[in-house]
């Protein structure tokens, strides 16, 4: 059974500013904000995930001891698993999921090693390929499958890349029930490798997905927000039922306690939103 709170996100902060080289490279310094959320009652750790004759490090958080539990995959930013991912799965698993953060980009480097952005996207994040993508996130369902997760009760959530990810994954596997794309990007260049873009994808839907975005994102434009709007508008009955939510004062990565465009009220009321959206949709 899944529990029902706490729903808030957890209290315990860090004030001062950390170096800890569980945060990317590429993110340091990083801010005050840092919620942490502890193991007690969970297994929790790094585990690996067979994907054909390569094994997937990901990192995995459950409760001890609960029967067969909703599933909620975590796509990770552009920075791989680092702790922040790392502590939303655990915030997953205290609320009674199994929850997987996959390293989707292991294959291609350590994201979390390279100095600077630019660098980031051009050594890795480019060269993972969708279709990799997909079937890793495939690998990792039918591990949960077997490792005590119900697969009737899938759910996927994703920040920035990891938003525009969970988007593409609600149309790419029709056993998801229902995702949430934190600020994940909507259009952009198409590449052998970055095959389609959510609006491009928006239509044809699986599974209802919940869109959050920062309205002073300079990076997601809102014409391409409203243009989405209207491609699921015109969509399947997932598409129809899908919503998207934007904050006017929020930025990118507003959910990210860990760096400076973190909204304490945007983030709360986007988490309540993403357990509420899940729960609607059967992934409790």
């Amino acid at each position: 059974m899944l529990r029902t709170e706490p729903n808030p996100l957890p209290t315990q902060r860090h004030g001062g500013t950390t170096t800890s080289p569980a945060f990317a490279v590429a993110l340091q310094p990083v801010e005050a904000n840092l919620v942490t959320t502890d193991t007690e009652g969970l297994v929790a750790g790094e585990i690996t995930v067979p994907v054909g004759d390569f094994q997937m490090p990901a990192y995995r958080a459950m409760p001890v001891g609960a029967g067969r539990m909703p599933i909620v995959i975590v796509v990770s930013e552009i920075f791989g698993v680092h702790a922040h991912i790392a502590d939303i799965a655990r915030r997953f698993a205290k609320l009674g999921y199994l929850a997987i953060a996959p390293e989707l980009f292991v294959r291609h480097g350590d994201a979390k090693a390279e100095k600077d952005i630019p660098t980031l996207f051009a050594n890795i994040v480019l060269k993972a390929p969708h279709a990799q993508v997909m079937g890793d996130i495939d690998a990792c369902v039918a591990w949960a499958g077997a490792h005590g997760g119900d697969l009737s009760k899938l759910g996927i959530t994703g920040f920035c890349w990891g938003g525009l990810i969970t988007w593409l994954y609600s149309a790419h596997n029709a056993g998801v029930k229902a995702g949430v794309a934190w600020y994940g990007r909507l259009t952009g260049l198409k590449s052998e490798r970055q095959t389609s873009y959510p609006i491009d994808e928006a239509a044809a839907l699986k599974a209802p997905v919940l869109g959050l975005y920062g309205g002073v994102d300079a990076g997601i434009p809102l014409d391409t927000v409203e243009a989405m709007k209207q491609a699921l508008a015109s969509g399947t009955d997932a598409a129809r039922q899908s919503e998207i939510v934007v904050y006017p004062s929020a930025n990118h990565a507003f959910f990210a306690d860990y760096r400076p465009n973190y909204d304490a009220d945007a983030a709360a009321d986007g988490w309540q939103r993403c357990l509420d959206w899940l729960r609607r949709h059967g992934v409790a």
